[in-house]
């Protein structure tokens, strides 16, 4: 340790010479490089221990032409991401699989149209090696701004809004879950089986709505509520469906946050779950399900493990040097029966 020990840093030189190998040796090593046989390899880590080596980024971004950094852009105000544990669970999941690559995180969200120039500046700026950007709003806007950054790019989710860039995305089956959901209501002999629908300007929210109507094209249109996937506006909708639909005896609401809102009002209203009205959701967080009274049957979806499959599909754009626009996941969904439904 005595290059460390008199306050100056190693330098890559120190390394080869503790090593006994070349500087570019130590130069492919370090950045990742390949060519370098396993011996050569122990050797040069071992050194880099011991010495306390830290690479210079400045100069490792020219050797590999990368920053190190993935943008992860969330077109969803701020207290949306705090407090939606959706986010919580699918950040998890990206940071914990940038780590596994040696990258960082920078998160950027999106209140508005008027932070879109701000976002379309800095992707373009050179500052991350790509993007990955969820909750896309079917605007369009946005996605065309990414698009025009040229940066590699993975959406979270189908996105309407991106159809005109060739740009893959990671999802869940939403509308064959949601008629998976649909279907065990049906099953369980409910004849006014409610649809509690998420944002309309959201892929995943009209396809759970196509789910519901594949199972019930004959539903009564007003058994159908628009929220906004929290659990106060689950609260309202159910509120506004008893009103106008009392005999309503099932409902799938879109997501779990909803589902939530949903129990919160019956149990104000002094009707029984399941008994009067069975309650289905979507997502299954456990910060939300653990919550629920009574236990809140839903639908899967593996939602920190799509974060890690965003980015293991953009080092693959990364790797590939953009030839080509790799196939987009569709990951399976599940239902999980629990006491509700």
């Amino acid at each position: 340790m005595a290059e460390s020990s008199t306050g100056s840093r190693p330098t890559l030189e120190a390394v080869a010479a503790r090593a006994g190998v070349s500087r570019a040796t130590v130069s492919r090593v370090v950045n990742g490089g390949a060519g370098v046989r396993e011996p050569l390899v122990e050797k040069v880590r071992r050194a880099v221990e011991e010495l306390g080596y830290v690479p210079n980024h400045a100069a490792r971004t020219l050797v590999t032409r990368r920053n190190g950094a993935v943008a992860v852009i969330i077109a969803e105000p701020e207290f949306r991401i705090f407090s939606d544990p959706f986010f919580e669970q699918q950040v998890r999941g990206i940071s914990r699989e940038l780590a596994a690559h040696d990258s960082q995180l920078v998160l950027l969200w999106v209140e508005g149209a008027e932070d879109h120039e701000r976002i379309a500046r800095y992707l373009g700026g050179g500052h991350v090696d790509g993007a990955l950007a969820f909750s896309l709003h079917n605007d369009g806007e946005l996605a065309a701004l990414i698009g025009r950054a040229r940066i590699p790019t993975v959406f979270g989710g189908r996105s309407s809004a991106g159809r005109d860039v060739a740009v893959p995305y990671v999802d869940c089956d939403n509308r064959g879950g949601a008629r998976a959901a649909v279907r065990h209501l049906v099953s369980l002999g409910r004849r006014r089986v409610a649809h509690i629908a998420g944002p309309r300007d959201l892929m995943a929210a009209l396809d759970r709505i196509d789910g519901y109507r594949d199972v019930l094209p004959d539903a009564d249109p007003a058994l159908v509520v628009e929220g906004d996937f929290t659990e106060a506006s689950g609260a309202r909708a159910m509120a506004e469906l008893l009103d106008r639909c009392p005999d309503v005896d099932g409902v799938f609401a879109s997501n779990d946050l909803m589902a939530s809102g949903v129990l919160r009002t019956l149990r104000e209203r002094g009707i029984r779950v399941p008994e009067d009205v069975a309650v289905v959701g979507f997502d299954d967080m456990p910060s939300v399900v653990r919550d629920t009274e009574p236990a809140l049957t839903t639908v899967h979806q593996d939602i920190e493990g799509m974060g890690r499959l965003m980015v293991r599909l953009l080092m693959r754009v990364l790797d590939e040097g953009g030839d080509r626009t790799p196939e987009s996941i569709v990951t399976p969904t599940a239902l999980v029966r629990r006491a509700s439904a």
